[in-house]
This record gives C-alpha cells, sequence and structure tokens, in this order.
C-alpha cells in the first residue's frame, strides 16, 4: 500500500506540472486559433534562466522567480505575437504548424547557443529535503508545491476566463475577432495577454519539472510533448478536462515507473513510449472535425512545367556528377545525405504540398526503409531496395487508415506520436516474433547496410552512392511532377483547397489520402534505404523526432507544393550549413539556428522561397544566349578544377560569380529588349504559366495576344474588321 501511495503522489506531481502546461496550451489555441507546438520550448527556456540567475549566479529564489516568470516567460510570448503571430493572417494551418515548430527548433538552438549542451547544471528542488507526513506515506514540499500551483492556476484561469470581460473577450477573440471589435474590444491586445499568459504557464511548468530532469534543452522541450496529451483529452477547449487528462496522463506514468519491471527489455522500453501511445489513442477519439471549406490563403503554388522539370532532372545529375568527381572521400561523406535525405524532404510534397495534410513521421518512415535494406540487402541485393519501399508504404497505410479523418494540428499531433513511439520503443525492442514472422530492428544498436548491386557494378564508394542518390532523386522528382499532372494529382489538390467542395461533388476523400499517405511514405522510405547505404550502419538516433523537423520546416519554407523545394531543403541540411560550418566553430553554432528562424519567417512570404528564386532567374531561363554562356563558363570552372588548378573553395566561388553575373546579363537584356526574337518580354508568358492569369495577377495586353497565339484564334470580328490585341476593335 506504501508504495501505491509513493508512486501515486509521484503521479500527481507528474499530472500536475502537465496541467500547467497544458492549460497555456489550450489558453493559447482557444484565445488565437494557433497551436504553439513550441509552449515546451518557452518552459525549457525559463527552466535555464531559473538556473543561470539561481544556481549559477547565486541570486536569491525569489527573485530568480519573477525574472524568470514575471519577465522572461511572458515578454517571450508576448514578443511570439507581436513579431511572428500576427503575420500568419490568411496562411493555411500547415504554414502556422510550421511556424510554431520552427520556434521550438530555433528556441532549443538558442539554448544550445547561449547554455553549452552536455555539462551537467543541477537543480535543487524547492526546500530541498524537507517533507510532509500525511500519516500514511509522506510528500516533499516541491510536490506539495507543485499540486498546489496547479490547483490554484486552475481556479485562476476560471474564474478569468468566465467572470472577467478580459476573459470573455479571450474566448470570442478566435470565433470573430471582428465582431470583438465591434464590441469595444481590442482583438490584437487579446491575443497579447493570451500569449503572455500562456508563456507565463509555461515557464511555471518548466521550472517544476526541471528539478526532477536532465537540464538539457532537446530533451526538456519534447518531455512536455506528453503535456499535448493532457490538452487533447480537453480537445484544445476545455480546461476541466485537459487537467483530468494531465491525472490520467501522470498517473500512468507513476504507476508504470513503480510497477513496470526493470529487467524485461520490452517492458523497459515501453515506458518513455506510454504517453505518446494514450496521446495517439485520444486523438483516435476526438470527435470528427468539420470539413475544410474554401479560404482566402496567401499561398499559391502553379503546377510544375515539364521542361522546367526537365532542366530539374538535368541539374540534379549534372551536380552529382561534378560532386562525385571533385570531393574527397571525407567530403563525400558530409555532403552525401543531399540527395538521398533529399527524397526524404521530396516525399513531403504531394502530401502536404499537393494534398494539404501533414506529417511530422517522415524521418521515421525513412527508419524503416533503412530497416528493410540492412536486414533484406544482404551482398547487395535490390531487394532490399525494393522492401524498403513496400514496407515503409504497408506502414504508412497501417498508420494512415485509423488517422485519416484527422486534419491539421490533430493529423500533425498523431504522426508525432507515432514518430515519438517508434524513437522511444519499437526502434529499441530487441527481436521478437509474431507467429511465424521474426521481426528484427536495430537490435539494442546499429545495424550494418551492404551497398548495392545492380546488374554485376556494385555502388561501393561514397561517390557512387552519391551518384545512385542523384539518379533516384532526378527520377522520383519526374514522378512527383506526373502525380500533380495528373487526374489523382487534382484531386489531391482540390481536396487541399477545400474539402467540403470535394465532399459535395461525391469525393471520397478517405482513399485519396490514403493512397497520398502511403506513396509519401513509400518514397521516404526509399530515401532512408539510400542513407543507410551512404552511412554504412544506422542507429536510431539518426531517424528520431527531432532530426526529422528541420526537413519538414525547410521542405515548407523552400515551398511545399514545388518540387524543387525538396531540392531547396536538402541542399540547405547537408550542402550549405556543413559547407559554410568549415569557415569556423562560431558560424557552426550559428547554422544550427537557420532552420528555426527560417521557418519563422514563413508569415511574411508563405509560398516559399523557391518562387523567389524561381523568379530571379526568369530573364536567365528565357535568355538561350546568357544561359549557353554561363554553361560554358561552369564547363571550364569544373575542367580547370579537375586539372587541379585551384581547389574547391575558389571552385565554388567562381561558379557563384558565373550564375550571379549569367543573371545580371539576362535581366539587363531582358529589360531592354535585346534578347533575340522569341524570347524576353516579346515572347509573352509561357503557355503553361496562363491558367491562373487573372487569379494571380491581372490580365495584360501580352497575356491575351499570347493566349490568342497558343489558341490559333483569328482576331476578325463578324464584320470582318480585324480586332486590337486586347480584344478592342480597330479604328
Amino acid at each position: 500500500m506504501e508504495k501505491f501511495l509513493i508512486f501515486t503522489v509521484v503521479g500527481l506531481t507528474l499530472s500536475a506540472t502537465y496541467a500547467v502546461i497544458a492549460s497555456g496550451l489550450v489558453l493559447t489555441y482557444a484565445t488565437t486559433g494557433i497551436f504553439n507546438f513550441s509552449q515546451g520550448a518557452i518552459g525549457m527556456v525559463a527552466a535555464f534562466a531559473y538556473w543561470q540567475l539561481r544556481f549559477d549566479w547565486g541570486w536569491p529564489t525569489p527573485i530568480a522567480l519573477v525574472v524568470s516568470l514575471g519577465l522572461l516567460a511572458p515578454a517571450i510570448g508576448l514578443a511570439i505575437d507581436r513579431g511572428i503571430m500576427r503575420g500568419l493572417r490568411g496562411t493555411s494551418e500547415a504554414t502556422r504548424l510550421v511556424v510554431s515548430i520552427s520556434l521550438m527548433v530555433a528556441l532549443i538552438a538558442l539554448a544550445n547557443l547561449v547554455w553549452e549542451p552536455g555539462r551537467s547544471r543541477p537543480m535543487s528542488t524547492f526546500f530541498e529535503g524537507s517533507r510532509v507526513d500525511l500519516g500514511i506515506t509522506t510528500i516533499t514540499y516541491h510536490q506539495a508545491i507543485t499540486i498546489v500551483v496547479a490547483v490554484l492556476i486552475a481556479a485562476g484561469l476560471r474564474f478569468l476566463l468566465h467572470n472577467t470581460r478580459i476573459g470573455v473577450s479571450m474566448r470570442a477573440n478566435v470565433d470573430d475577432d471582428a465582431l470583438v471589435l465591434l464590441n469595444g474590444a481590442q482583438p490584437k491586445r487579446i491575443a497579447g495577454i493570451s500569449w503572455a499568459v500562456g508563456g507565463f504557464l509555461a515557464g511555471v511548468g518548466g521550472i517544476l519539472i526541471a528539478p526532477t530532469l536532465s537540464l538539457e534543452a532537446g530533451s526538456l522541450s519534447l518531455l512536455i510533448i506528453n503535456a499535448y496529451a493532457a490538452a487533447i483529452f480537453g480537445r484544445l477547449r476545455s480546461l476541466p478536462l485537459t487537467f483530468v487528462g494531465a491525472i490520467v496522463i501522470g498517473l500512468t506514468e507513476g504507476y508504470l515507473a513503480g510497477y513496470l519491471p526493470g529487467d524485461n527489455q520490452y517492458f523497459a522500453a515501453f515506458r518513455p513510449a506510454a504517453t505518446v501511445v494514450i496521446l495517439f489513442v485520444a486523438l483516435l477519439l476526438v470527435p470528427n472535425p468539420r470539413l475544410r471549406s474554401r479560404a482566402h490563403l496567401r499561398e499559391y503554388f502553379p503546377p510544375p512545367s515539364r521542361s522546367g522539370m526537365v532542366m530539374l532532372a538535368v541539374v540534379v545529375v549534372v551536380a552529382g556528377v561534378v560532386l562525385a568527381t571533385t570531393l574527397d572521400t571525407v567530403s563525400l561523406i558530409t555532403y552525401g545525405p543531399v540527395f538521398s535525405l533529399g527524397i526524404v524532404a521530396l516525399s513531403l510534397v504531394p502530401l502536404v504540398g499537393f494534398a494539404g495534410q501533414i506529417s511530422l513521421a517522415q524521418l521515421s518512415f525513412a527508419g524503416i526503409g533503412a530497416l528493410a535494406v540492412a536486414h533484406h540487402g544482404h551482398d547487395g541485393s535490390p531487394l532490399g531496395l525494393v522492401l524498403a519501399v513496400v514496407l515503409a508504404a504497408a506502414v504508412g497505410t497501417v498508420v494512415a487508415l485509423p488517422v485519416m479523418r484527422l486534419t491539421g494540428i490533430y493529423l500533425a499531433l498523431a504522426t508525432a506520436a507515432f514518430a515519438v513511439a517508434l524513437d522511444r520503443w519499437l526502434f529499441n525492442l530487441p527481436d521478437f516474433s509474431v507467429g511465424p514472422v521474426h521481426v528484427r530492428l536495430f537490435g539494442l544498436g546499429s545495424v550494418s547496410v551492404d551497398p548495392l548491386r545492380i546488374l554485376g557494378h556494385e555502388f561501393d564508394s561514397p561517390a557512387a552512392l552519391l551518384m545512385l542518390s542523384a539518379v533516384v532523386f532526378a527520377a522520383v522528382s519526374l514522378l512527383v511532377a506526373a502525380l500533380r499532372w495528373s487526374r489523382f494529382g487534382r484531386q489531391l489538390v482540390a481536396m487541399r483547397d477545400s474539402e467540403a467542395a470535394c465532399a459535395t461533388f461525391g469525393l471520397n476523400l478517405m482513399w485519396p489520402r490514403v493512397g497520398v499517405f502511403a506513396l509519401s511514405a513509400g518514397i521516404a522510405g526509399l530515401g532512408g534505404a539510400l542513407y543507410a547505404m551512404q552511412l554504412g550502419s544506422v542507429a536510431p538516433a539518426r531517424f528520431d523526432l527531432l532530426n526529422g523537423l528541420p526537413i519538414f520546416i525547410l521542405v515548407v519554407v523552400g515551398g511545399a507544393g514545388l518540387v524543387g523545394s525538396a531540392l531547396f531543403a536538402g541542399g540547405i541540411l547537408y550542402g550549405v550549413l556543413p559547407l559554410t560550418a568549415t569557415l569556423g566553430p562560431v558560424i557552426a553554432k550559428i547554422n544550427s539556428l537557420f532552420p528555426g528562424f527560417t521557418g519563422v519567417g514563413l508569415g511574411r512570404n508563405p509560398s516559399g522561397a523557391v518562387p523567389v528564386f524561381s523568379a530571379a532567374a526568369g530573364p536567365l531561363r528565357n535568355d538561350p544566349v546568357v544561359l549557353a554562356s554561363m554553361g560554358v563558363a561552369m564547363a571550364v570552372c569544373y575542367v580547370l578544377r579537375l586539372a587541379e588548378v585551384f581547389g574547391n573553395w575558389a571552385f565554388v566561388v567562381l561558379l557563384g560569380v558565373a550564375l550571379v553575373a549569367a543573371m545580371v546579363v539576362a535581366r539587363r537584356r531582358s529589360s531592354s529588349g535585346a534578347q533575340g526574337p522569341g524570347q524576353g518580354a516579346g515572347a509573352g508568358p509561357d503557355p503553361e504559366d496562363l491558367e491562373w492569369v487573372g487569379v494571380t495577377e491581372p490580365f495584360t495586353p501580352a497575356h491575351l495576344a499570347r493566349m490568342e497565339q497558343v489558341l490559333d484564334l483569328q482576331s476578325v470580328d463578324l464584320e470582318g474588321a480585324e480586332l486590337d490585341p486586347v480584344g478592342g476593335r480597330d479604328a
């Protein structure tokens, strides 16, 4: 009985902490409509600040608490609202989610930059060593304070939201901020207060839970994902149900800690994942959300042109040849994942960009592909590569079937729960059997992967594997583009734009969702298999949720509906950032901030970075003379590099100079009309871009003239009089 009471107290203490953090999450969502994925990271920063003030600098506890909770945490929440979230009006839920996740990644990177990771930072509890005797058991002062604080916060929030004018305005703000404004309230001020209170509650939770854990930025931020499960119990709306969910989760963790056999590897691995399993089940019990109707969004992703896709595929293969022939072995290992993990990034384009569905588990599917090729690709058998696609797609289908009625943040949390369950539990299991089927995973360590062998040729060198990944990336990018051109692709885009309209026309939304999810998981499994071959051996840590988030962020930052965004993500993460990191340790630390802060700025340009680059390169693409000259100049630089006239840094600089110079010359020739017949402004818009004229940009005489040329229309009216290019009667 005493053991039961001890772990009940432990569970209730955890419940109180989760309830405090989840209540801030629910408050923010219920008043602003934005799910704050960075809630745990805000609590982590407050905990680090409290440690710095109280234990490193020796400040008195009350002053350290006032600065951390009364100033820093609310200030972070207010800064997030004013500097970031207000710019997200008119963006899709995927964009808002990416900004929130990016903020979490940025705060983790910033904390690691300020407080060096790997260093021990012990934090004592409040009134260390003091206990309260309850007769049948005892409870520490810290545990008692945690429970009392949670009760006081619950009562305070209830009073704020239901008995004050500002609370009623906060609840009304998310439903119709214009109506709130008409009733004399100030929606922006209300949102700012909500974010400040949410930041304060995150800080309280972080400081209360930090003494019982290791003060480490990533694990502390993700551990508080347990609070998300409590928020889902409350359906992101109800604070009482949120507290009930927190009690269920906290007690579950407490009892598992006390009664789960520690000497059993299967049970021991389950304990860290128990909460995310509860989160996954809770999501399945959430009532069906309403179908999304058409919204006026700022994102715009035109279908890819055939000429553009051919050019992209050629550029990827040529880039692979250049990298394979100019880099040494160490550099090839460093930059090799550009294309293999770029394929994992490419798997997000049909899912997020075309269908508008959100998955945070793509790197987990890549891990399944890596396992398949490790266990079934012995001696380089291509069967391993095939099974990597098939098994990843099959697991994707199994995951998709129960959660496909979910959309938006619910689907994102479900896939995140699946990813964390793999990280903390399934990938760490020893081998086991299910009936006649023997399942082999990472074997409590790592598994080796044999290089691929096709028709007697073995891809057994880093250069050969990089070229293989480049060719596969080019082929898969063409496949994804063909999907966008197909009838199925148009169905996915229609579903993304308006689920309600699709249902009105009798389209069954379930099977398109399951199909695109399975396809996306299969592509991710292929990328994971190629990545595993490049590494030679793989461990579960390579495929955890935190490593997958930057890929998801940069695909959306590049432009989720554009095939080029995958190349953008792979090139930035595994090309540009490792390259600039060689400039010094300071640059390497700053690089860790890049994915997070680029995602935070997505609200200013929700269509992504690739359209900006594409528009800048437009004159160059339309000027064959300058384009050919640039190609010749780059080829000369490449030949000189192979002759070892200069090194790789000079080669990179010369390629950059050639590209910039060609873009400047092409733009000047375009503005002066010197590109020659059939080029530049005189040729009019590309016929494949005319589909969206009148929607994304106004009609011009050049557009109408180009339409007549493409459609081969005769500009003659009924009386035989010729019409001018804009459709008016010739005087």
